[in-house]
């Protein structure tokens, strides 16, 4: 079900650069497509909304807003258990996010000047709660708490709404996040109602939040209209486990990433090949007790592999060549070896720390960069829902000193009229 690679070697080498090339999502097949969709709803608004969902998702809509006591009727539905659970997560999620807030500051420099830089929360964001084969209420809270956290002032959410009706959970996240400005509209149609706005649903300055690969299309193409988070990708782990590591506990783990997506890359380095062959006897064995197991068996054969590698640097260096979006460090050594991690979305240390923690429950968010973006990117935080504003208070003393440097520089580029608004201002001191 799995392969098992001999590293360094030619068919480990080949199975990293298919991992690798994952990173470029090819969208191009129906970029023309996303395209229509996104003009007809700019010049259309609502009529073009209603259009778009019956054709794609077969669904006439009615009011395209959710009414609130709809939302508060399903998440009545929900066990109290869950609800209990989904308020723990919440606070847990709260409680990491609460220590990234960033505060205003200024400085004051020679001759009087004051520099600094403000911090303000984003007026409006959109959250997207994609309507696929399952429903992600962790998503919801891990986009939600951070932009409430920062103090956006207003907060939509857009989501299939046949889903969403299938699924009360999201609608008691929902409850739990006291969000009602809700509606019921997916696909590449809700993104443009976001990013242009409608005669119903207003447009927002950023929008986040998974979906599938036209609705990645179409947060590319709005880009600059408005901003987003990022282009999401299929979900990824890396296990590096030593002979301490318990194998029925990696086989777990990769299931349990395996399950989301087709596509997820699930990938255990280990450093024998007794290792190998017991993590691929416990997948044989385990996945007779799964839900989801076409989903696992074809992302476990697709971009799921054991690497047996002879010592833990060669392991970090895979790690920092594909850039995962999860890692598990089940070592001795697991804190040594993740301070040589460079490239990571998140480190989970320990055989208690299984990544499952962190998609709902630990606090940090699992909004996470994938297809190996993590070389550059962050996980989502509070500071993507905040924007910074440079503050400049100069003084006479500061430009009388200073306003030769300034035209110099301006000419340099050839900018005389940059020049001449630092000059004009000393005519009258000379």
């Amino acid at each position: 079900m799995i392969p098992i690679y001999q590293w360094p070697g030619a068919e480990a080498g080949a199975y990293l650069e298919r991992v690798g090339s994952r990173g470029a999502q090819d969208d191009g097949e129906f970029q023309a497509d996303v395209a229509a969709i996104l003009a007809s709803v700019r010049k259309r608004g609502d009529a073009a909304l209603r259009e778009w969902t019956l054709r794609l998702d077969g669904f006439e809509p009615g009011s395209l807003k959710i009414d609130p006591e709809e939302i508060r009727s399903l998440a009545n539905r929900v066990d109290p258990e869950l609800r209990e659970v989904l308020r723990q997560a919440r606070e847990n999620i709260a409680g990491f996010h609460r220590r990234q807030r960033q505060e205003s500051w200024e400085f004051e420099g020679p001759d009087g000047v004051r520099l600094g830089q403000r911090i303000t929360p984003l007026s409006s964001v959109g959250l997207y709660v994609p309507g696929g084969s399952a429903a992600y209420p962790s998503s919801l809270l891990m986009n939600a708490v951070p932009a409430q956290i920062a103090g956006v002032g207003r907060i939509v959410v857009t989501t299939p709404y046949a889903r969403f009706q299938a699924n009360p959970a999201v609608a008691a996240a929902l409850a739990e996040l006291g969000l009602e400005e809700v509606y019921g509209v997916g696909g590449a149609q809700a993104i443009a109602a976001l990013a242009y706005g409608t005669e119903t649903v207003p447009r927002v300055d950023k929008i986040v939040g998974p979906g599938n690969a036209w609705v990645s299309a179409a947060k590319r193409q709005v880009f600059g209209q408005v901003d987003i988070d990022k282009i999401a990708g299929p979900s990824e782990v890396v296990v590096i486990a030593d002979d301490s590591a318990r194998p029925d506990y990696v086989a777990a783990d990769l299931m349990a990433q395996a399950e989301h997506d087709e596509a997820a890359v699930a990938l255990a380095i280990v450093f024998s090949r007794a290792q190998a062959d017991a993590i691929r006897a416990g997948l044989d064995r385990q996945i007779l007790d799964l839900g989801r197991q076409a989903t696992i068996r074809t992302a476990l054969e697709n971009y799921g592999a054991v690497l047996v590698v002879s010592e833990p640097g060669e392991a970090v260096g895979i790690v920092n060549r594909i850039a995962p979006e999860h890692l598990e460090l089940l070592t001795r050594d697991a804190e040594s070896l993740g301070r040589q991690v460079e490239a990571c979305g998140a480190v989970f240390f320990g055989s208690d720390s299984c990544e499952a923690v962190g998609d709902y429950f630990a606090g940090p968010n699992h909004v996470l960069p994938t297809g190996g973006s993590a070389r550059f990117a962050s996980p989502l935080g509070v500071y993507d829902f905040v924007k910074r504003t440079n503050l400049v208070k100069y003084t006479r003393a500061a430009l009388r000193r200073n306003h030769r440097s300034i035209e110099r520089f301006a000419l340099a580029e050839k900018l005389d009229a940059h020049a001449h608004s630092v000059r004009i201002r000393m005519m009258n001191d000379e």
